[in-house]
């Protein structure tokens, strides 16, 4: 995936690359990874995660509040793994 978006971080605009994208049917919402290839303290890439609408085009990005929707991304992200891992 070649995609990329553009973020405000601390006020200043930060291009960051598109790592997938997924639907959720449970809550008919769409979800994107994302990372602006910054890193924690001990060297992992920071990913990040939000829901967005694809049809309004706007590139707003909605904050996950949910447990549930938390539970749900982080085995997304689990499978992801598992897969990168098997290839």
């Amino acid at each position: 995936m070649d995609e990329k978006i553009v973020i405000m971080k601390n006020g200043k605009e930060v291009e960051c690359d598109v790592l997938f994208t997924f639907h959720c049917e449970d809550n008919g919402k769409e979800y994107i990874g994302y990372t602006d290839h910054s890193t924690t303290p001990d060297g992992r890439k920071n990913i990040y995660t939000a829901s967005y609408d694809p049809i309004l085009g706007t590139g707003s990005l909605e904050k996950i509040e949910t447990e549930e929707e938390k539970e749900m991304i982080q085995e997304v992200l689990m499978q992801i793994n598992d897969e990168a891992r098997s290839d």
